[in-house]
């Protein structure tokens, strides 16, 4: 297994990444995406990830003409945390390939106020996805144009009424994390479209890609990309050590 921040680059760049790299080689590149950056371009007209990943390895190597960048997996935009990148449309290929096979995993962590009924379980809801509003809500199955969302928790602990839950996604529905854990009365910390009656305006999401794991599209080597939190009120409730017990 190629472990997160272990990649070696088969290609020697001459700048600075204004990234912080995970992993990175001839064909892949993996990185701790920012919070409240969107994935690709979207109504605000802001930078997106995508955009600003090509302009740092167009830099990095002096590289002319455009950059390929694929995008494999997408992030809501105030979550951060661990993401692949393809560099080249073969591994971008694969790598789509290894989500639609359930090789690609994925694990969270997040803060929820509140506690889960069962200290682990799944969650199986239909999801509908209102493009006008950008929200998602759940609804009964069978819904024309609803979507089955699954996923794992586990509660690692509680302390001011909040909780520390490590999800595990099962399918990669939008803001499913979210309306799903929403929907059995545990909020996300901060969230303010699934949770406005007790978060307050200018608290930031605690929802964090914390591990990825996938075979290489080349070597077929599993390579595993680990992130955690920011040190920031409330993920500073529980350790960094925990957090990472949490996660393997």
């Amino acid at each position: 297994m190629t472990p997160a921040n272990n990649g070696v680059p088969e290609e020697s760049g001459s700048g600075q990444s204004r990234f912080d790299i995970l992993y990175e080689d001839n064909h892949l590149l993996g990185i701790v995406k920012p919070v409240n950056i969107p994935v690709q371009e979207d109504a605000t007209g802001d930078k997106d990830l995508l955009t600003l990943l090509k302009e740092d390895v167009k830099e990095r190597y002096a590289k002319p003409g455009n950059v390929f960048m694929g995008l494999v997996h997408r992030l809501d935009r105030p979550v951060g945390g661990a993401m692949i990148f393809a560099k080249t449309s073969k591994a971008a290929s694969r790598l789509s390939e290894s989500v639609r096979t359930h090789a690609f995993h994925k694990v969270y962590l997040t803060v929820v106020h509140g506690q889960p009924p069962k200290t682990q379980g799944r969650l199986v809801d239909t999801l509908l996805k209102d493009p006008k509003s950008n929200t998602v809500s759940i609804v009964r199955r069978g819904t024309p144009g609803g979507k089955e969302a699954i996923l794992d928790y586990t509660v690692i602990g509680s302390a001011e009424g909040y909780s520390l839950l490590k999800i595990n996604l099962l399918t990669g529905r939008s803001h499913q994390i979210r309306v799903q854990l929403s929907g059995i009365g545990c909020p996300l910390y901060g969230d303010q479209k699934y949770g406005a009656a007790v978060n307050r305006p200018g608290q930031q999401i605690a929802l964090w890609s914390a591990l990825t794991r996938f075979p290489h599209p080349v070597t077929k080597e599993d390579v595993e990309l680990i992130s955690l939190p920011p040190g920031a009120y409330p993920w500073n409730l529980w350790t960094p050590t925990i957090q990472k017990q949490a996660i393997r």
